[in-house]
């Protein structure tokens, strides 16, 4: 089975055994069985299991599993076992939240440019980020090349942003903006619209009224 025929939320659950294998190895856990790493992480353990059986066998029968090689394997299949260039389109109050978001360096995500149509914006750095007209990008990735796009601009904005991300190479988009964005099935964009979040955990807390 290849990698990109593993469904979604087993992805989205590996990172949480990795925050989660992250912490057990910083308060000195060296081995655990998959019943506790899965209450910890909030599934149950044959999920827990098959999750992981999409990717080899790891951990022992009625041992466990090895903290430390688990979370390397896990690094390993996520591909955060390497380092992540990053640019920004849109340096508003949300891009300037990522910026200095510090996790994201520790976690291999690092970003080299900002771009924004801002006069007032273009030309500040932000905690070593410098911020460039949005007419440079051609330039700046050619001299930065990245990895990643993050979209942090208005709606109306959006798609012509990931536009130039795609015009100028860039394959992987996070998109933040409120709207979906149209793409060539070669890009790969994740959308997190903290809107429907919103509406999620209101629909939820509506019932317990």
């Amino acid at each position: 089975m290849t990698d990109f025929k593993i469904p979604g939320i087993t992805v989205y659950r590996l990172a949480l055994y990795a925050r989660t294998l992250e912490k057990l190895l910083a308060e000195g856990r060296d081995l655990i069985s998959s019943e506790e790493l899965a209450r910890e992480c909030g599934v149950n353990s044959a999920q827990l299991r098959k999750d992981l059986s999409y990717f080899g066998q790891f951990g022992v029968r009625g041992v466990g599993y090895s903290v430390p090689a688990l979370l390397k394997h896990i690094r390993r299949i996520l591909g955060t076992d390497r380092e992540w260039f990053l640019v920004l389109m849109g340096a508003g109050h949300l891009g300037l939240a990522l910026l200095n978001y510090e996790l994201l360096p520790k976690r291999g995500f690092k970003f080299v440019a900002a771009f924004d149509v801002d006069e007032q914006k273009i030309g500040q750095v932000i905690n070593d980020v410098y911020v460039y007209h949005v007419d440079q990008i051609s330039w700046v990735l050619r001299e930065h090349p990245a990895d990643i796009g993050v979209i942090a601009t208005p709606a109306p904005s959006a798609q012509e942003a990931a536009d130039l991300l795609i015009e100028n190479g860039i394959k992987g988009i996070l998109n933040f903006a409120p709207v979906r964005i149209k793409h060539p099935p070669e890009v790969i964009v994740e959308h997190s619209d903290l809107t429907v979040l919103f509406d999620k955990l209101a629909f939820y807390l509506k019932r317990l009224d």
